[in-house]
Formats: structure tokens, sequence, C-alpha cells
């Protein structure tokens, strides 16, 4: 037994990893970016871009029963990093107190993608 299951989600990627797995209660949720139930980039404004993927990280975590307000971890990737202020305001209607722990990394992606992110949630005990 690996001690961690895949999530059966329909959020797919023709790319060989898992969309998300379960491992002790946590969620790992691969990283998100502005594709298509296919893994085709959608191409947009980094605004798009950003609140597409965040709503393939909800479908991922609806799918394993979980909602944003269930994730403790978002590791985020940000093309170009004039885009930080955007991304903060942006990030506040997706998260409200207490906010989860957070890393930005800037200036890391391809040209294909303004963003792109990652998150860990928890399944609460019963």
């Amino acid at each position: 037994m690996r001690g961690w299951e895949p999530i059966d989600t329909e959020v797919r990627s023709h790319l060989p990893f898992s969309p998300a797995v379960e491992a002790n209660g946590f969620i790992f949720v691969s990283g998100q970016a502005s594709v298509d139930e296919t893994g085709k980039i959608i191409p947009g404004t980094f605004e798009d871009e950003m609140r597409r993927s965040f709503e393939n990280v909800s479908r991922v975590l609806a799918d394993a029963g979980l909602t944003l307000e269930d994730v403790i971890r978002v590791t985020s990737y940000i093309r170009d990093s004039s885009n930080g202020p955007q991304y903060n305001e942006i990030y506040r209607e997706f998260f409200s107190e207490p906010l989860p722990a957070r890393t930005t990394l800037s200036n890391c992606l391809s040209p294909a993608l303004h963003f792109e992110v990652d998150v860990v949630a928890v399944r609460a005990k019963a």
C-alpha cells in the first residue's frame, strides 16, 4: 500500500501526473493552469488565466468533496512580476481570513502561460 491514492476527478491532463492525490486527509492538487478539460491551454489576460486556474482547482477540490475553504497552502506561479498587485487583489476574492499559507514565484513560466497554481487542502475530521 502506498499510503496515498489519486482523487477521482473529471479534470484530466495528457501529461503524466494525477490532478490530485490524498494522503492522511491531505489533498495535494497538482499545478492548475488556464486549460480546458482536455488540457489544452486557453490563453487570455492575466486575470482570465488566474480565474480559470482557480476554477480548475475548485473543480478538483469539489470532486474530493472539498472547497477552497479547505485549502491550507497555496503556491502560485506568475509569469510577469508586474502582475503582482492584480494577483493580490484577485486572490482575496478566492480566499478570506484566515488566509492559507502562501508562496508566490514570479518570472518563472513559459510564454504560453500567465499563471499557474497548486494547493494543499485538508479534509476536516468529523
